[in-house]
């Protein structure tokens, strides 16, 4: 079927963004939150800090007292706050009160004095620097005013956005769901991981690559196998269909398997694609069944994984209120890079600050995938890259669900 009817990358992702499907939402702990994406614009319910308060150990003063150092100063102390307490007594001049990091300044003062550059002795204690006003001290709203906007809806939540969200007073908020995925890993050859291996038998290592990968994308995956039949992979699919926001299939997509995922696809939905003039990976394939998108991916690793970044992550990121594109940055090449005329080749690398160091290529090939750490991307218009001349590098880094 694809072989004369290849369409290019940029078609095949118009098509899968045409039906992009966003998820519900459902509003959950936010102790829960980590890694979820906010529905809903977060405004702050608190001044941050809610009151004028010290940044320092030390004696809330008021600065003018400690500026005649030609004499001795002794301030009586008439109080001392602890964190979480607060002093209702009004500080005048020559008095001081004792505290702590993050309590309310009393009435009075202005400044606080650390007690490094203090001594105490009896009620009294000795100034022995002078200090500005407003030192030491953090005003009330300096961070956040209370009705400020401080998160917009499609944020993605990691640990310092929940500390913002809980200073703002927030103990619940709404998220978007995370993806329901099911894998469905087709191939009568597969065999669980073991030190035995039977004759024509591959161990399915897709099955955890893929399902990582998924979860790499936020969501959350289901893994199923399916021999090659028909029925069976028909019956898998449109279970999934009802029951899952998005399918993936690994498998079954080449013409020496009769295309059965394609076929199954055909007859229960809608084929957007199949076929897609990208080396590695022009197995791809996409379509809809009961309104749920399902991705066809190859059997062979590799290519299963180039398919998986360019054509589900976004999918799945962006079913989750992340308006996600893939990133590449320019660098030099410091080798040649061979490409054909009219292919976008998406090549395996390993790329730091000074070099590029292609990788070995092929569908099949996993342990190249291991020392990689971006791809390289050569358009349909280039006929290979020269030696010192740019080109664009997608790391995997950037690909990464970010919730650390």
């Amino acid at each position: 079927m694809f072989l004369s009817e290849l369409i290019s990358l940029n078609d095949a992702l118009y098509k899968v963004n045409q039906n992009q499907k966003v998820l519900n939402t459902e509003t959950i702990f936010l102790k829960d939150a980590q890694g979820r994406v906010l529905a809903k614009p977060i405004i702050s319910y608190h001044n941050i800090p809610p009151f004028d308060k010290s940044t320092r150990d030390g004696y809330a003063v008021i600065a003018e007292d400690t500026y005649d150092q030609s004499n001795d100063i002794k301030l009586k102390i008439i109080d001392r706050i602890g964190a979480g307490d607060f002093s209702d007594k009004t500080i005048n001049h020559g008095e001081a009160i004792v505290i702590a990091t993050g309590a309310p300044i009393p009435k009075g003062a202005n400044a606080v004095l650390m007690k490094e550059f203090t001594e105490e002795i009896d009620d009294y204690v000795k100034v022995y620097s002078s200090i500005e006003p407003n030192k030491n001290i953090a005003p009330k709203a300096e961070d956040i005013a209370c009705g400020d906007l401080i998160l917009e809806a499609n944020t993605l939540i990691r640990p310092q956005e929940m500390s913002l969200i809980a200073s703002a007073g927030y103990n619940k908020i709404e998220v978007f769901n995370k993806p329901r995925v099911k894998l469905i890993i087709t191939g009568n050859e597969l065999v669980e991981p073991s030190k035995e291996l039977g004759n024509a038998k591959i161990i399915n290592s897709n099955q955890f690559v893929i399902s990582g990968m998924v979860r790499s994308a936020g969501a959350i995956c289901d893994i199923e196998h399916a021999c090659d039949d028909f029925d069976e992979i028909k019956l898998a699919i449109e279970k999934a269909s009802k029951e899952y926001d998005l399918i993936i299939t690994t498998g079954g997509t080449a013409i020496s398997k009769g295309d059965l995922i394609v076929d199954v696809v055909q007859e229960l939905g809608e084929v957007l694609f199949h076929g897609v003039n990208i080396r590695p990976g022009k197995l791809a394939g996409a379509g809809i069944i009961n309104e749920t998108q399902i991705f066809m991916l190859s059997g062979q690793p590799a290519a299963a994984m180039v398919q998986f970044d360019f054509f589900a992550r976004p999918y799945i990121f962006n079913m989750q209120g992340i308006n996600y594109k893939n990133i590449s940055v320019k660098r030099r090449s410091n080798t040649q890079i061979k490409s054909r005329l009219g292919r976008v080749d998406i090549i395996k690398a390993y790329c730091d600050e000074d070099s590029i160091q292609v990788l070995k290529r092929g569908s099949g090939v996993i342990r190249s995938m291991v020392k990689a750490n971006s791809y390289i991307l050569l358009d349909e218009n280039h006929k290979g890259i020269h030696e010192g001349e740019s080109v664009d590098i997608m790391f995997f880094r950037d690909m990464v669900w970010p919730i650390i």
